[in-house]
């Protein structure tokens, strides 16, 4: 594995831990919180960022199975966060969040987490 690819996974790995923070703190205090928009927040950029190194630091074509799939769960996690974010712009924090939002989060999450083992199981199979 290279260099850049190497910082991708550390990062992704951070953005990994910052998610989980943030969803988590969500899914069990059902409330918006400033402690979840600052790790969410940090997520999406730790994310980019892996991703962006991720595609710099492979051989491969970014367009194979496990590239659409941690496409899509950034895609996914991205959507997440701006629907927090105007949650949180509209309604402001310590608010309980909505049924709807909530399940989009923990779908989001595990999404995203589907995403992260498949690249690590890539990884340790090479």
């Amino acid at each position: 594995m290279n260099t850049i690819s190497m910082i991708g996974a550390v990062v992704v790995t951070l953005a990994l831990i910052s998610y989980s923070v943030g969803v988590i703190s969500e899914q069990r205090k059902h409330k918006l919180v400033k402690t979840v928009l600052i790790f969410v927040t940090v997520g999406i950029i730790l994310d980019v960022t892996a991703t962006i190194c991720m595609i710099l630091g492979s051989s491969n074509s970014p367009f194979t199975f496990h590239g659409f799939l941690g496409y899509s769960a950034l895609l996914a996690m991205l959507i997440d966060v701006i629907l927090i974010w105007g949650f949180y712009k509209k309604n402001g924090s310590e608010i309980e969040v909505p049924k709807k939002l909530h399940r989009y989060t923990l779908f989001a999450y595990l999404w995203w987490v589907i995403a992260y083992i498949t690249g690590s199981m890539l990884v340790m199979i090479k």
